[in-house]
C-alpha cells in the first residue's frame, strides 16, 4: 500500500492538472492560453513545474512502487521541461508545452485516477 504523504502528492499531480484543464477551457484552447502572456502562460508553466516537483519528492522519498504506475518517460520528460521553464523561462518551446499538454497529461492524469480508485 501506498504511503498517506504519496497519496497526498498524486492528489495535488491531479489537481494541478485539473487547473491546466480549467485554464485551457476558460480560453478556449491550449494556443490561447499560451498565448495569454499575461496570465495563463505563467500559470500553467508554474503547474507543470509542480507537477514536476511531485514527481521528485516521491522519487526522493523512495516511492518507487507508487511510481512505477507511471511511464518513466512521463516522470523524466516533466523533470526536464521543469528544468528549461526554471533555467529558460523566455526560450521554453511552446509547441513542446502544448505537446505536453495535450499527449501526456491525459496519460499522467489516468495514472492518478487508477492509483486513487485503487
Amino acid at each position: 500500500m501506498y504511503s498517506t504523504k504519496a497519496i497526498e502528492r498524486i492528489r495535488i499531480i491531479q489537481k494541478k492538472i485539473n487547473f491546466i484543464n480549467s485554464i485551457i477551457k476558460e480560453k478556449g484552447s491550449i494556443r490561447l492560453a499560451l498565448d495569454d502572456e499575461q496570465n495563463s502562460r505563467a500559470s500553467i508553466l508554474m503547474h507543470l513545474t509542480s507537477i514536476s516537483e511531485q514527481f521528485d519528492k516521491l522519487l526522493h522519498n523512495g516511492e518507487l512502487e507508487i511510481l512505477s504506475k507511471f511511464d518513466k518517460q512521463d516522470i523524466k520528460g516533466s523533470y526536464e521541461l521543469r528544468n528549461f521553464i526554471a533555467h529558460d523561462y523566455e526560450g521554453v518551446d511552446l509547441y513542446i508545452v502544448e505537446d505536453v499538454i495535450k499527449e501526456r497529461l491525459p496519460i499522467i492524469r489516468k495514472s492518478t485516477e487508477n492509483i486513487l480508485n485503487s
